[in-house]
């Protein structure tokens, strides 16, 4: 169970994730080393289960997009990945409640390309059908 604590430490690392422990500490009001236990179990735990860096667009990628899938028949979550395993273009994945049944989100170059990888998802022959919406702003919390 978290305690304030634990959900304020969360927070801070959200908005930061290489902030220092004597920093977070400090706005916790608590000293480092009982800080660093908090963060350790909560990693340990899964609650914090990674970090991650948000990098620029000049970096290639410069298009987002989400592409909603509806799958023939039903499908276990292990079996949506290995059907999306093989697309490297795809950042993640999210199986949703309702219509449609998994929503995908896609990183490439440009809309060629895009077509490109949604053409190969759509050739592993358990779509159904597909639906793409481009991203023209995205706003994030983290930064």
């Amino acid at each position: 169970m978290l305690d304030e604590t634990d959900r304020r430490i969360v927070e801070l690392l959200r908005k930061d994730g290489r902030a220092p422990v004597a920093q977070i500490a400090r706005a916790v009001n608590l000293s480092p080393a009982p800080v660093a236990r908090r963060i350790e179990r909560l990693e340990h735990t899964g609650v914090i289960r990674g970090y991650t860096a948000l990098v620029d667009d000049r970096l290639g990628g410069a298009v987002e997009a989400f592409t909603e899938i509806r799958l023939e028949g039903s499908a276990e979550t292990g079996e949506i990945a290995q059907i999306l395993k093989d697309v490297p273009e795809i950042e993640s994945f999210y199986t949703i409640a309702g219509d449609p049944d998994v929503l995908v989100r896609i990183r490439v170059e440009d809309v060629d390309h895009l077509q490109r990888v949604v053409n190969k998802m759509r050739r592993t022959g358990r779509l159904t059908a597909t639906k793409t919406l481009i991203v023209m702003y995205s706003w994030n919390r983290a930064g």
